[in-house]
């Protein structure tokens, strides 16, 4: 039995009915979701993003050490700032470092080095994942599955934020040490994600992509 104080959980059972139209409401919502590359500069309300980031700190992680921070860019000239430096590493990557497999993957998509968004979205998220914990007599005390935690606490980033009414996209320009650096950022936390934030433009349009269904991606045994 852990030593640890415990409470009640809360924890409400469903019937079947309401259990089977809860997750067909959030899947059809789900469903809907799209990566957003032209936003609108329109703002967005900080209280609700605030929320949704709060609610992904709610998500479950490694010995409970939750190993994430979150950045909420919104001035003009640092976010150019990050388009500029995220911009040179896509020029690299696109030149230099994509495979041939990789372009062909990209081409549906129709992506390039240019991140005009990083400059139109109202607003960017930068999650960091901390790998160690800096103490105030400067020990390190080591986290675990950071990686996978910081995941979990992503999706519940996207999906709260989707419920929400806002549009996001998942940006990786790797190597991301640039947003440490210019965001000043202590040396425990390294970049996970950027992931610009907003209303779609009018007329936005994404691509006509299929997800896979049920049958390809579970088996049940």
């Amino acid at each position: 039995m852990s030593e640890h104080p415990t409470i009640p959980l809360a924890f409400e059972r469903l019937d079947e009915a309401q259990m089977q139209a809860n997750a067909d409401a959030f899947f059809a919502s789900m469903a809907r979701r799209r990566s957003v590359r032209e936003f609108s500069p329109d703002p967005i309300p900080l209280e609700v993003v605030r929320r949704c980031i709060h609610a992904a700190g709610q998500a479950p992680s490694g010995a409970h050490k939750q190993p994430w921070s979150f950045v909420l860019v919104r001035d003009p000239a640092l976010k150019h700032e990050i388009r500029e430096a995220a911009e040179a590493e896509e020029r690299e990557t696109y030149e230099h470092r994509m495979s041939e497999e990789w372009r062909a993957a990209l081409a549906p998509i129709g992506t390039d080095a240019d991140k005009p968004f990083l400059d139109i979205c109202p607003a960017l998220i930068v999650m960091f994942r901390c790998d160690y914990e800096l103490l105030p007599g400067g020990e390190r005390r080591k986290n675990y599955y950071v990686q996978e935690s910081c995941g979990i606490a992503l999706g519940m980033l996207i999906a709260a934020l989707h419920q929400a009414g806002i549009a996001t996209l998942t940006h990786t320009p790797s190597p991301m040490l640039f947003l440490a650096k210019l965001l000043e950022r202590p040396a425990n936390e390294r970049p996970f994600i950027l992931l610009p934030i907003g209303y779609p433009a009018p007329g936005c349009r994404v691509p006509d992509f299929e997800r896979k269904p049920l049958a390809e991606i579970l088996t049940e045994r």
